[in-house]
């Protein structure tokens, strides 16, 4: 009994391996360590460097390690980048989740747990956002996502898989034991761009649009620390264990954070000004979202933990800081 963590080298993956080993859980991590580090990954995990599009080698591995759960996370996330290379988006996280849940199928596992994004709502008419409105992504980001989701239903349907998808809403910190962080080469995240133009790794930041409809101007977002994400992703295997059947779950704290009072956060926690430039707004980028996660509360137990800004921003600021000392 074995757990696969596709993608296990990168900012999330990374922390849900550390979270499996330190549960006593027998981890395997699948990797090309396209963005990803060999040095993230857990040295308790068995890190296995090769694509999840190579179906030979997934096969190969669920067999030899008796895999019975596969978290996935492996896939591209940049909403612009997905605007401008969509067919890189449809190759990363569409064609090979289909390859990866074939081969599930075809080796017998039995569960599985997905990580989506809330990019799949586009701009909702409501928010806080529940799991059941109108889908309306406006990315080919959220578009390949949720194709994958509509395979996962679709399999679940036709085969023995069963299956929890996670929609992220902004993900954010790091390790509060300093383990791991976002440490992705021109990382695009928020928190993590703001604290480098604190440390001084950055010149300056960039505010993408304060024409926004919110009360600064500014986009609002859901931050929520990626120590909870982990422990929605435990309590989606829990359930899945238990017996429990296929859903889908937001994970965010059901309010929100403007980009002006991210970067307010940071200086408070920095204790210095940062050069924040405006910017033109970026494609794909709506207004507000922020996650209704009563569905993760109630169906799967989930509490969470760190839901506070500052601290959010503290843990991320510390782990960027020990990635700005240079190397002894």
């Amino acid at each position: 009994m074995g757990v696969l963590v596709t993608g296990g080298a990168g900012y999330i993956g990374s922390h849900m391996v550390l979270a499996l080993t330190d549960a006593g859980e027998d981890v395997t991590v699948l990797d090309n360590l396209t963005t990803g580090t060999r040095s993230a990954v857990d040295a308790r995990a068995e890190l296995v460097e090769g694509d999840i599009g190579d179906s030979a080698l997934v096969r190969k591995t669920l067999a030899r390690k008796n895999i019975t759960e596969v978290v996935h996370f492996a896939g591209s996330i940049v909403v612009p980048e997905s605007v401008s290379d969509p067919l890189k988006y449809y190759l990363n996280n569409t064609a090979k989740t289909r390859s990866l849940i074939e081969a599930c199928v075809t080796e017998g596992v039995p569960r599985f747990v997905f990580s989506s994004t809330a990019a799949v709502y586009g701009s909702p008419d409501q928010v806080p956002v529940t799991e059941d409105v109108t889908l309306a992504p406006m990315s080919p980001y959220g578009r390949s996502k949720l194709m994958s989701e509509w395979m996962l239903q679709d399999v679940s349907a036709a085969h023995a898989l069963e299956y929890v998808v996670l929609r992220y809403f902004n993900v954010a910190g790091a390790d509060p034991q300093g383990r791991s962080g976002q440490s992705t080469k021109d990382a695009t995240h928020l928190i993590k761009v703001a604290v480098q133009a604190a440390l001084g790794v950055r010149d300056y930041m960039s505010i993408f649009g304060d024409d926004y409809d919110t009360p600064d101007g500014t986009c609002i977002r859901d931050y929520i620390h990626v120590s909870d994400l982990i422990s929605a992703h435990e309590a989606a295997l829990k359930h899945l264990r238990g017996g429990g059947g296929s859903l889908t779950a937001n994970c965010g704290y059901g309010h929100g954070s403007s980009v002006k009072q991210v970067l307010e956060a940071v200086e408070r926690v920095a204790g210095k000004k940062i050069d924040a430039r405006m910017d033109a707004r970026r494609p794909g980028d709506p207004a507000e979202i922020v996650a209704d996660a009563t569905r993760a509360r109630q169906a799967l137990g989930w509490v969470p933990t760190h839901d506070d800004l500052d601290e959010i921003v503290s843990h991320a600021y510390q782990w960027e800081s020990q990635l700005s000392q240079p190397a002894k």
